[in-house]
This record gives C-alpha cells, structure tokens and sequence, in this order.
C-alpha cells in the first residue's frame, strides 16, 4: 500500500474490516494490560508473566486437539500454573524464581510435547507463539470486551486492597486483608491477561505488554494511578503505531511492532526523563494512594 497523502496514509488502512477489528483489539489488550502491568511491575513479578504464557501453551494445544475453545483451554492452564507458583512459594522454601522457572520450561515442554503428537500440522497453533491480530474475529472482540471488562471490574472493587498489598503486605495482613487470597488472585488475573493477549500479540511478546508500559510509566510517574493512565495511554499510541507499520511494511507482524514501538517509547522517555528534568519534574508526586 503505498502512502502518498494523508487519506492514503491514515483513512484507508482503516476502511478495511479485519484492519477495524485488529486496531481495536490491540488498543484494548494495551488498556488492559496496562493496568494489569502496573501491579506485576510494583511487584516484581515480571519474571511471571513470561512463564504464564509459555504455561497456557500446552492448554492451547489440548483444546485445539479436543475441538473446545483455545483461550478456555489456555485460561485453564495459565490460571492453574499461577496457583501453583504461588503455593509452591508459600508452601515451601523454594524461592519464587526458583519455582517460575521450574514450572515455566515444564509447562512449555509439555506443550511441544503434545504439538509433536499432533499428526495434523495447525497454523493456528504456531501463530500463537507470534500472534496474528489480522486474524482476530468479532466473536474474539467480544471475548477480549467481556473478560477484560470482567478482569477491570475485579480490580476496580478490590482497588485499595490490591494496592495496599502491592506496596506493604505487612500492613496489609495486620488490618486483617485476607493478602494470600489476593495474591492468588493476582496471579490469577495475570494468567488470564496474557491468556486473552496471547492471540494478538504471541506468547512470545506478550509479557512486553505487561511490563514495558509501567515500566515507562515508573520513569516519570510517582503516583499508581498515573502509573495507570499513562501505560493506558502508551497502550493506545503502541497499537495504533504497530498496526500502521505493519500495514505499510510487508511481512512485518503486527505484534512484533507493537512491542517495538513500546520499546521505542520506553527507550525516548528514558533518555528524555530520567526522574530529574524537566519533563520529570511534571510527575513529581510518590507513587502512593
């Protein structure tokens, strides 16, 4: 497609269905991952949200063999990998790194493994692993609409208890918040992000999603609900970048341009604001509620 003016550049991409509906799952799944990514990067649990994607694969395969519905599939394992982190940690001295890792790379092989079993090669399945946000369908709009609405509910209700225990689970257990049920449900929350992200953007990339806005955000922001807003916000500019240029540029996938133009964001504002110019100096308030 060539780009000569503005209606060629800008109006035309978007005249096209499968362009509609690949612009506004990505501008969701940022939102939605932003404000997910805000708790796991305050958390440190970066680290997670990598293993939880890899985790979901072997779900995915499991239900494309069985003919269910892949994201169930994925949502099931991701959800039950998260638990299980999180009670491997609590339950033992095996640290949270420690039992990532472990149930990260045995989760992912035991997806491989089940793919090789599969004697029909499924284009779907290997799309997986990169996204393909071209390919999303209206009936996955809606799912994307109801569960990262069902995800924001959640976190919107829980909002103070959530934040408390994010910035000192101490205090948190002494006002008697129940914090090992948050944090399973976190995990929980986390798992089915990446679950509905996966398809959009791979397993692969999917975990930029959740780390990189915040990340940028926590080079300029002191406040967590400005951390929110502007990872919202960069969510927004990211889509909109990475489904221009790979509509320009043949070949390119979509979700890796979109990570890329997070990674270009992160990498401007680092240079330009880091916490002590001018720029910075707009966003002076702690990161506190």
């Amino acid at each position: 497609m060539k780009c000569t003016d503005f209606w060629n550049c800008v109006v035309v991409p978007l005249q096209f269905a499968p362009t509609q509906r690949a612009l506004l799952a990505a501008i969701l799944i940022g939102i939605l991952c932003s404000v997910v990514g805000a708790f796991v990067v305050l958390q440190d649990l970066s680290f997670i949200g990598d293993a939880l994607a890899h985790a979901s694969f072997p779900g995915v395969v499991i239900a494309s063999m069985l003919g269910w519905n892949i994201a169930l599939g994925g949502a099931i394992f991701g959800v039950a990998t998260a638990l299980g982190v999180g009670w491997i940690t609590r339950r033992s001295k095996v640290s949270l790194d420690t039992a990532i890792g472990v149930l990260f790379a045995g989760m992912f092989a035991l997806g491989i493994f089940l793919l090789s079993r599969d004697r029909g090669y499924n284009k779907e399945l290997f799309g997986l692993l990169l996204g393909d946000i071209l390919a999303v369908r209206q009936s996955d709009l809606w799912t994307i609409v109801g569960v990262g609405g069902l995800i924001l509910v959640v976190i919107a209700a829980l909002y103070k208890e959530l934040v408390l225990m994010t910035f000192d689970r101490t205090a948190a257990a002494a006002q008697g918040l129940p914090v090992g049920f948050l944090h399973y449900l976190l995990l929980s929350i986390m798992a089915i992000t990446v679950v509905v992200a996966i398809q959009s953007i791979g397993i692969v990339l999917v975990v930029a999603m959740l780390v990189t806005p915040a990340a940028t955000a926590s080079l300029v922001v002191r406040r967590f609900w400005s951390m929110i807003v502007w990872g919202s916000v960069q969510g927004l500019i990211a889509a909109t970048i990475g489904i221009y240029v790979s509509a320009y540029i043949d070949g390119v996938p979509t979700g890796s341009s979109i990570v890329l133009a997070h990674t270009a964001i992160f990498l401007l504002v680092l240079v330009l604001a880091p916490r002590k110019n001018a720029l910075a100096g707009l966003f002076q308030r702690k990161v506190a509620d």
